[in-house]
């Protein structure tokens, strides 16, 4: 447990680091190349084995006021991320990784997506109708929203640090989070695989779905 917190606190101050250039600069398009983030990885951060570590539980609500939670996604695969619905940086590009994983399996087969807000400014309906349009998210995406204390206790319980911070840039306030990006692959029996820490890639995410079925 203290190396996965290791691996999921040095992610998030890394995004940090990154996202501070990026506001300091002022735009992400003037950028310079790529100096500053960390190469894509086709490997998860770590693997358990089948039964090893149950995935803790949660019950939240989805973009339609409708229940989501592990146990009604029992008896299939499922991509447990944390995302803010307010970004316009990497979660959108996290986000479409996750669409290519879900296009690449058949639709027997499609693993189920539950997306849990690091913003509780952004869980608004009219937000994430937004972001499922210009997403382009999958049927098989659910967000997961709720109360800041239950978000909170899914944070923790899955080792996602949220860090919100304000700054004036040109004389406007700015609010921004930082939040570890992290995918954690549960196989249908409800035990946690894998653990993806952005950048990844799809192909690392479907190769290892695909394992958990051979």
């Amino acid at each position: 447990m203290i190396a996965l917190r290791w691996i999921l606190g040095a992610a998030v101050l890394v995004l940090a680091a990154v996202v501070g250039a990026l506001l300091a600069i002022g735009s992400p398009s003037k950028a310079t190349p790529s100096s500053q983030a960390p190469p894509v990885s086709d490997a998860p951060a770590a693997t358990w084995t089948a039964g090893q570590k149950r995935a803790p539980a949660f019950a939240l609500t989805n973009q339609d006021g409708k229940p989501v939670s592990l146990g009604a996604l029992r008896g299939r695969p499922v991509i447990v991320t944390f995302i803010d619905p307010l970004c316009r940086d990497f979660c959108p590009t996290e986000a479409q990784h996750l669409n290519t994983v879900v296009r690449s399996f058949p639709a027997a087969s499609k693993p189920a997506v539950v997306a849990v807000s690091v913003n509780t400014a952004g869980n608004t309906r009219s937000t994430l109708q937004v972001d499922e349009e210009k997403w382009r998210l999958v049927p098989q995406w659910s967000w997961g929203i709720g109360t800041p204390a239950e978000l909170a206790r899914i944070w923790h319980a899955y080792g996602i640090e949220v860090v919100v911070s304000t700054q004036k840039i040109a004389g406007v306030k700015v609010r921004r989070i930082v939040h570890t990006e992290a995918s954690y692959v549960i196989d249908r029996n409800g035990f946690v695989r894998a653990l993806f820490v952005w950048p990844y890639s799809a192909k690392g995410v479907v190769s290892t779905l695909r394992s958990l079925s051979s």
